[in-house]
């Protein structure tokens, strides 16, 4: 039923997109007649200097023809123009209706495990091109041939029949091109997309690439997989390439041949002069746009590929409907039988594991490595849903959440700390303007606040490329004043102490203290004991599956076979 709900949403908002761009596609076409009935300007003029103008020497006539034409090509000229402009906005509208929907999209394909990067938007930005490109005008112009192929067989019926059989051949060769291009462009398309993956992944991680001496190996794997979709773009091209060389040949020889084909006729007295004129200009009119979209089919497909991809993108991942607004969270967690099962896996990485945690209790969770620790954070902050089984907050599973609503309430602090391009205050608040108060009182929470004082610029600092070099444990503090930013009443801590050093732990664990004083849930995931002596419970994992979980002072004996360390005076009285 969920899964059906949300494909009709994803419909229902493709159909919202496609009904604009249907209709400006309709006043284009629109356009694209009145400009195709213009092009006649042409024919018609000739066949009057060539029938009347020459045959009577009347000078008025040929001006006044002359100044008709003019007006005629103004306006052709005007309507190219807003046409193209018409497309060009076209192409903007979709980026804008489209770029957002898509990074939320691709937000949930990498949390599914089908991670697409910055692809769909390289997509979007490709379509926007083509719209407000100039390989567009030949498919608006290439329905209304039948048009000029009318003019020429009410001219004469050889000319028509000769400008049809043309035109059936030249229909033949582009299906041939379509047949000959699509697999190699779409092999292409592929390995290029595979390319940009590893040369991005090579870049971000220039550190160890640059530390281990990779760079050869991993070169070598990028050249491999670039000289494929090189390879398979060049044949295509070629394809291509041929496929035009042969209809220009065709269309030239047409337009030569069906002037001797006019002469013919007017020898026989069945055509003028000037239809003879008109007859080879229609002709040229009349295949033009095959042509011309013969030089685009490349460009053609990969479009179409592009916006199959798109859509095929937004419809397995389709927005969440918007629900009723819950009132705020206590804190109360529920974990009941989660299994969860990775994409493309064939071993659970957490098997029916259960707990629960009243309001402003803390877990500590131990085990050993791949044991699931951090797929469980994942999970208890709704960054993963599970396959089986629920976890709840406030009785309502994280995932029917809504995640603008539930986010201020959930403090993460995941392993691998990362930072936003911003300010030091900005990633505090989370990437919003934020409470100045709320951000100090996070920073002083985290024990931060002098350390950032002593940046260039303190809060004021940017983090990014241009902006200053933060060491890890600094990465990880701000991370840990993001996550308790605005006082959550959720806080689930993974490793939080992995980069920091004796006074960076000590201040983790007064925040801690405050955190627990304020009435906040936590969980931490630990090695040390140090860390958990603010826990109140204790669940132990060991291949996916809760092998133990109680009171800390009970668990803990059990597991070691000594007694917890002593809790600190403040854990005490906590």
């Amino acid at each position: 039923m969920k899964s059906t709900f949300q494909k009709s949403s994803s419909l229902s908002f493709l159909r919202t997109v496609a009904g604009p761009f249907r209709v400006a596609f309709i006043v284009a076409i629109l356009f694209s007649l009145a400009i195709n009935l213009l092009v006649l300007t042409s024919p018609i003029y000739m066949m009057q200097v060539f029938d009347r103008v020459v045959t009577s020497g009347s000078l008025d006539t040929l001006a006044w023809l002359t100044l008709l034409a003019a007006l005629a090509y103004l306006t052709y000229g005007a309507l190219e123009t807003v046409r193209s402009n018409l497309l060009s906005r076209l192409g903007a509208w979709v980026d804008r209706a489209l770029s957002e929907r898509l990074i939320v999209a691709g937000l949930n394909a990498g949390l599914a495990g089908q991670p697409t990067g910055s692809q769909p938007l390289r997509d979007v930005a490709q379509l926007r091109a083509f719209l407000s490109g100039p390989a567009m005008a030949p498919l608006f112009d290439a329905p209304w041939a039948p048009v000029f192929l009318a003019v020429l067989w009410f001219m004469h019926p050889w000319l028509g029949a000769f400008a049809t059989a043309t035109a059936i051949v030249l229909l033949g060769v582009m299906a041939a091109g379509e047949a000959l291009t699509r697999h190699h462009v779409s092999k292409g398309e592929g390995h290029q997309m595979q390319a940009y993956t590893a040369a991005d992944a090579t870049i971000r991680q220039g550190e160890l690439v640059q530390a281990m001496g990779l760079l050869p190996a991993l070169l070598g794997r990028w050249r491999t997989t670039h000289e494929t979709a090189l390879q398979a773009q060049q044949n295509a091209t070629d394809r291509v390439l041929r496929l035009h060389g042969l209809t220009k040949a065709i269309r030239l020889f047409v337009q030569t041949a069906i002037l001797g084909l006019g002469a013919w006729l007017v020898v026989k007295g069945e055509l003028t002069s000037g239809g003879m004129i008109a007859g080879s200009i229609l002709l040229g009119r009349a295949l033009a746009p095959v042509d011309q979209l013969l030089g685009s089919w490349k460009q053609f497909i990969s479009v179409r590929e592009a916006w199959h991809r798109v859509i095929a993108l937004l419809e397995r991942f389709p927005a969440k409907a918007e629900s009723m607004p819950l009132p705020a969270p206590k804190g109360a967690l529920s974990v009941e039988g989660v299994t969860y099962l990775p994409p493309n896996g064939d071993k659970p990485v957490l098997r029916h594991v259960s707990f629960e945690l009243e309001p402003g209790q803390s877990l500590g969770v131990i085990g050993p490595s791949a044991a699931g620790k951090s797929t469980l954070c994942r999970l208890l902050v709704g960054a993963l849903s599970p396959n089986a089984g629920h976890v709840r907050l406030d009785h309502a599973d994280i995932n029917d959440w809504d995640r603008t609503q539930i986010g201020p309430h959930i403090g993460y602090l995941p392993q691998d700390v990362t930072l936003f391009a911003g300010t030091v205050a900005e990633n505090i608040a989370r990437m919003s303007k934020g409470d100045p108060a709320l951000i100090v009182a996070a920073a002083r929470q985290a024990n931060i606040h002098e350390m950032i004082l002593r940046l260039p610029q303190g809060y004021e600092t940017r983090i990014d490329s241009t902006g200053v070099q933060l060491s890890g444990g600094q990465r990880q503090r701000i991370g840990l004043a993001r996550a308790l930013y605005g006082n959550p009443k959720l806080l689930v801590l993974d490793e939080p102490n992995s980069s920091l050093d004796a006074e960076g732990e000590a201040a983790l664990l007064a925040a801690l203290a405050t955190a627990r004083q304020k009435g906040c849930t936590t969980i931490i995931v630990s090695h040390r004991p140090s860390m958990l002596e603010h826990s109140d419970l204790l669940l132990f994992l060991r291949d996916g599956m809760a092998q133990a979980f109680g009171p800390i002072d009970d668990i803990w004996p059990r597991l070691t076979g000594q007694p917890f360390p002593a809790r600190s005076a403040a854990a005490r009285s906590a």
